[in-house]
């Protein structure tokens, strides 16, 4: 088999035939696995009347779990992970194999589109060059989207999906791979369509939900900081991609876990002894006179005096 592409899926038989068919009509050998995290809408129902997948049911243990599943049983030499609500774009399945094949490379990479829930574009992102591969996922530029990306099977063997992770294991996995300096080859257009969900779509409360991925998005990045370290490989260009998305984190996290705010500002500075608040006006003079801390908390009373209705 040439490309396994696995799909969990959970309750989403709205989108998922439309998924599994930008799958399909692949002149290379693929194999379509589609993994039923429990779902209740009658997902099981219509996978099995598919005569070209490989499925497999399971209680609902979420996506990390599902997308295990299927690595577990994958025969393909190289291997994508698509969630059941995005798309692929046509013909990118059989490119990117081609590339590499030709390049012998353990990691094709591509741009990727977003859509709207009714698929229309609302925005095109090439894939960005880049020569440190591990700063760009860290955050000095846009990464693009591993459900774009097609990788070698015996790269992923030690990296799963890791449900300690699970709001943030496609950033987490993906990070893992880039520490392991893999050769890249670089598709040229747009492989995913990724669909940009409404409100009404999501399936946990938007203010847990935020809280927790919060706090994986920062052990996740403590994790990689330090396996780099471990490496002698953190240099100060990776710390300020790092800093770049933990620095907005703790913004975040100060809205509702003020001490855990304080402790990431600090560590931040540990980080990078000469860091600079990237903020302007009124904002970087109250950082510089009152400090992280002060400056949080009055605007936490801000948002706590400002009426509902402004």
């Amino acid at each position: 088999m040439n490309v396994s592409i696995i799909i969990p899926t959970y309750n989403r038989l709205w989108c998922l035939p439309h998924a599994i068919d930008s799958c399909r009509n692949t002149k290379c050998k693929t194999e379509i696995i589609v993994v039923d995290d429990g779902s209740t809408d009658d997902t099981w129902e219509w996978l099995s009347q598919q005569k070209d997948l490989t499925i497999i049911k399971q209680n609902h243990l979420g996506k990390c779990w599902a997308a295990n599943r299927g690595f577990e049983i994958a025969t393909g030499k190289y291997i994508r992970f698509l969630d059941s609500d995005d798309l692929l774009t046509k013909g990118v399945i059989d490119e990117q194999f081609q590339l590499a094949e030709d390049q012998h490379s353990d990691v094709v990479v591509s741009g990727y589109q977003i859509i709207d829930q009714q698929e229309n574009l609302v925005h095109k992102q090439l894939w960005l060059s880049c020569n440190d591969f591990v700063a760009q996922q860290l955050g000095e530029c846009d990464g693009s989207h591993y459900s774009a990306f097609l990788f070698t099977r015996e790269l992923l063997l030690d990296i799963p999906h890791r449900p300690d992770y699970a709001f943030r294991d496609d950033r987490m996995l993906i990070l893992e791979v880039a520490i392991k300096n893999p050769k890249l080859a670089v598709h040229s257009g747009y492989a995913l369509l990724h669909r940009a969900h409404e409100s009404d779509r999501l399936q946990f409360t938007s203010g847990l939900q935020h809280s927790v991925q919060n706090h994986q998005h920062l052990a996740i990045y403590r994790y990689i900081i330090d396996r780099l370290k471990s490496y002698d490989a953190l240099t100060y260009r990776r710390i300020s991609a790092a800093i770049n998305i933990l620095w907005p984190l703790s913004h975040w996290m100060a809205k509702h876990h003020l001490n855990d705010a304080i402790r990431l500002f600090n560590w931040i500075k540990e980080l990078d002894p000469e860091f600079k608040f990237p903020e302007k006006g009124g904002l970087l003079l109250a950082y510089r006179i009152l400090g992280f801390k002060k400056t949080q908390q009055l605007l936490r009373l801000r948002r706590l005096l400002k009426p509902k209705w402004l």
